[in-house]
């Protein structure tokens, strides 16, 4: 039987992140309780993958202060709880599927990685494939490898770029669920309402990196006027942030 943790909270305080005199991320601070499903809305380049960026460990901020229960992103502990989908994911391409998925389940120390490989392949839709070299899948089909990959090891920190990308619809529901199936504090970057409203409870609002609002999906709702949909309150907000 898996033991059941209590999954940690995310916190960031005053986040930079400059490249020369770019500047991606602005003073940037927001904290996730323990357990709490969260999307990071924004449009394009307003700084989302490189705040998961920093969460993960593959950036350091220029200033700021980023922890993950209390712990540095780039610690060890931190490393074997944690679950990272990025918007490019790329699995071993001379690997097979399975020999991805085996490979890296035993890497996170998985116990009996072979069961869960299975389970994964059967629910993800990918056991016609489980022979084939990911240099030959589908685009969609790199993204439910990349998923399976992303949570083999049922993290208790799940940070997702776009998780939904080029899935089909039957697909989509099923990555819904297993997300949902999954005892973890969950950071979602989208630009798509839609996936937001799915996949989570919270929002936090940022443009041209830095936090524009911060709330739950019933209070942006509410901002709306007369019935407007949530995609033109949240186009409104965006708008006048600029």
């Amino acid at each position: 039987m898996e033991k059941s943790f209590a999954p940690p909270s995310i916190e960031l305080s005053s986040v930079s992140k400059d490249y020369g005199s770019v500047h991606a991320l602005r003073n940037l601070s927001f904290r996730l309780e323990p357990g709490e499903r969260c999307a990071l809305l924004g449009p394009n380049g307003a700084g989302k993958t490189t705040t998961l960026k920093i969460l993960v460990g593959l950036l350091t901020p220029t200033s700021g202060d980023v922890k993950i229960g209390n712990l540095d992103p780039s610690s060890e502990e931190v490393r074997r709880m944690m679950g990272y989908l990025p918007d490019d994911a790329s699995p071993y391409r001379s690997f097979s599927v399975r020999e991805n998925m085996e490979y890296i389940g035993a890497l996170r120390g998985v116990d009996d990685v072979s069961d869960k490989v299975d389970s994964l392949l059967d629910s993800l839709q990918l056991r016609e494939y489980e022979r084939a070299k990911v240099s030959r899948l589908s685009r969609g089909n790199v993204q439910k490898l990349a998923m399976a990959l992303a949570i083999i090891h049922r993290p208790s920190v799940l940070l997702l770029d776009e998780p939904l990308n080029y899935l089909d619809i039957p697909t989509q529901e099923t990555v819904i669920d297993h997300l949902k199936s999954i005892n973890s504090t969950q950071l979602v970057s989208t630009h798509i309402m839609e996936v937001a409203t799915r996949l989570t409870d919270r929002v936090v609002m940022i443009s041209h990196g830095s936090v524009v609002w911060t709330g739950t999906l019933d209070d942006l709702k509410k901002l709306g006027k007369d019935g407007e949909p949530i995609e033109r309150v949240v186009a409104r907000m965006l708008t006048d942030a600029l």
